[in-house]
């Protein structure tokens, strides 16, 4: 799977690095290695790295937005809410995050999906992540 042309994001924001499985527009799961070349580690914290939680949830996030748009290049899910994140241990480097989304929802422009991120298999983290969804296009031309 070519994850650049579905998701808009890129280095140093792109959070996925392998897609394992793939049931588009029901499940995903993904991979993310964590490294100590990781730019947030610079400040986050020197001496102490702990990968931060907001970026969890958006590993998650880009997650679920594979499985949305996996079949449609022209569309993205836009992040509009996150709901009941909790996180459990911290991560650091040298860990690999596997990152599983599920599709609970589908509505008039809107996506819900369930996400959790493990780790040596224990979670880590997991959350409710809300979508609207916008045109490849619509999104280009925003106002900046």
């Amino acid at each position: 799977m070519d994850v650049e042309r579905i998701l808009p994001h890129r280095y140093p924001f792109l959070f996925i690095d392998r897609v394992v499985e793939l049931e588009e527009g029901k499940r995903v799961v993904a991979i993310k290695n964590i490294s100590y070349d990781e730019p947030v580690f610079q400040g986050h914290f020197p001496g102490l790295p702990l990968f931060p939680g907001v970026l969890q949830l958006e590993c998650m996030a880009q997650a679920s937005g594979l499985c949305l748009g996996g079949g449609d290049a022209d569309r993205i899910g836009v992040l509009v809410g996150i709901e009941g994140a909790r996180f459990y241990r911290p991560v650091r480097p040298g860990d690999q995050l596997r990152i599983e989304a599920e599709i609970v929802g589908l509505r008039r422009g809107f996506g819900k999906a369930e996400g959790k991120v493990f780790c040596d298999g224990e979670m880590v983290a997991q959350a409710k992540i809300t979508f609207a969804f916008r045109s490849r296009e619509e999104f280009e031309q925003a106002p900046r």
